[in-house]
């Protein structure tokens, strides 16, 4: 199926699903499945000593956070889906970078994580947020506020697996540079995705705002 990353097709690909039962049914239920992971991972990242755990869990949190505003002005005008998406967007860097910064201490302090929890919490996650992913992969193609909880639940699903590979490095080398290494690549993916959502909703606002400069010089 054809992506649509410019601002005019998003905005008019699928005008129904912006306000449809089944869009915000996905939403709740995104937002339960983000919310209650974010109490298991942050839980289980302080008691195993994992940067990656600790990074995927502030990803829940983000998103959870993300999921109720995409609610919140689910059938509002496309100005402030755009505004919603920026802010979202902007969130995603500030975690990111929240991430990057705990794994620069994880690294300078030699951490050892427990790799049998960060692989079971990390299995757990995977499914969940697969789940999340597939039920969400319908409006990908819609606008910046759409495709933000598309990109949400896409990284999420592929921190979980970077997660459990994590483990099994760890568990490998009985060090604990796997987990520094993917929750780099963690944070270096938020950063990214979060770029990815603000271009796009700049975009919608521009071209927004493009006709009525235009009307104004006539």
């Amino acid at each position: 199926m054809p992506c649509c990353h410019d601002s005019a097709c998003s905005a008019t690909a699928n005008p129904d699903a912006l306000n449809s039962p089944k869009w915000r049914r996905a939403l709740w239920l995104a937002l339960f499945i983000n919310a209650s992971f974010f109490v298991a991972e942050i839980v289980a990242g302080a008691a195993a000593g994992s940067a990656s755990l600790q990074a995927d869990a502030l990803d829940f949190f983000g998103d959870a956070t993300n999921y109720a505003i995409s609610l919140g002005v689910t059938g509002m005008a496309l100005q402030w889906r755009s505004r919603a998406a920026i802010a979202k967007g902007g969130t995603m860097i500030v975690f990111a970078l929240w991430v990057l910064g705990n794994t620069a201490w994880h690294a300078l302090h030699g951490t050892l994580p427990r790799a049998e929890v960060m692989g079971v919490v990390g299995i757990a996650a995977l499914i969940a947020n697969g789940g999340v992913a597939v039920m969400l992969y319908r409006f990908r193609t819609g606008d910046a506020n759409m495709r933000s909880v598309w990109i949400c639940s896409r990284n999420d699903a592929l921190g979980n697996l970077a997660v459990v590979l994590a483990a099994m490095g760890v568990f490998g080398t009985g060090t604990g540079w796997p987990d520094v290494i993917v929750a780099a690549i963690m944070g270096g993916l938020g950063l990214w995705g979060g770029w990815q959502i603000v271009s796009q909703a700049r975009g919608e606002l521009r071209s927004k705002h493009l006709p009525q400069a235009v009307m104004a010089g006539e």
